[in-house]
């Protein structure tokens, strides 16, 4: 009789286990399909997006939609992965879509000479608010629109900067 128990014990545990693990897994799948299609936290660091992104570490909202719908503009904050190193996520401002004509200074710190370009399809052109410190497409040109991974909405951290990020007026 005291090994049935044991038994029944025993089972009544490995069940209860099997089922917070089942809801555990459950849990984690969620995550993923709302951190992958639809919204994600993101780390944004660097001078690159100063004075709109701090340059310590920076805790962003990103929403995985817009982008899919073609739903992103000119002065939009977008996260992407880099055109050069795809390993690296970047955080830059889209200044023109396909087809626009596009204005540049070339070399902002020795230079005052500028170029104009025409976005080719299904490209658009990024840049960051820091031209002083920004490597982005006045270096290697337009960046295809499939590696575009989100459109910035709004600022988590830090706590003083909390709040949205709208679209900046060209």
């Amino acid at each position: 009789m005291g090994v049935r128990n044991n038994v029944t014990v025993f089972l009544n545990f490995a069940k209860e286990g099997f089922d917070k693990a089942v809801l555990v897994g459950k849990l984690f799948c969620c995550v993923h399909v709302v951190n992958t299609y639809f919204c994600s936290v993101v780390l944004a660091y660097g001078p690159s997006m100063l004075p709109t992104i701090s340059t310590g570490s920076s805790l962003l909202l990103a929403e995985r939609v817009s982008h899919r719908f073609n739903k992103v503009g000119p002065g939009d904050i977008v996260i992407l992965r880099s055109p050069e190193v795809p390993r690296k996520v970047v955080t830059k401002r889209v200044i023109g879509l396909e087809g626009d004509r596009v204005t540049y200074v070339v070399d902002p710190n020795n230079s005052d000479k500028s170029d104009t370009v025409v976005v080719p399809k299904g490209h658009i052109w990024i840049e960051g608010d820091n031209i002083y410190n920004s490597y982005d497409s006045r270096n290697f040109g337009a960046v295809p629109f499939g590696l575009l991974q989100g459109k910035v909405f709004w600022r988590i951290w830090p706590p003083k900067d909390f709040g949205s990020l709208r679209r900046r007026a060209e």
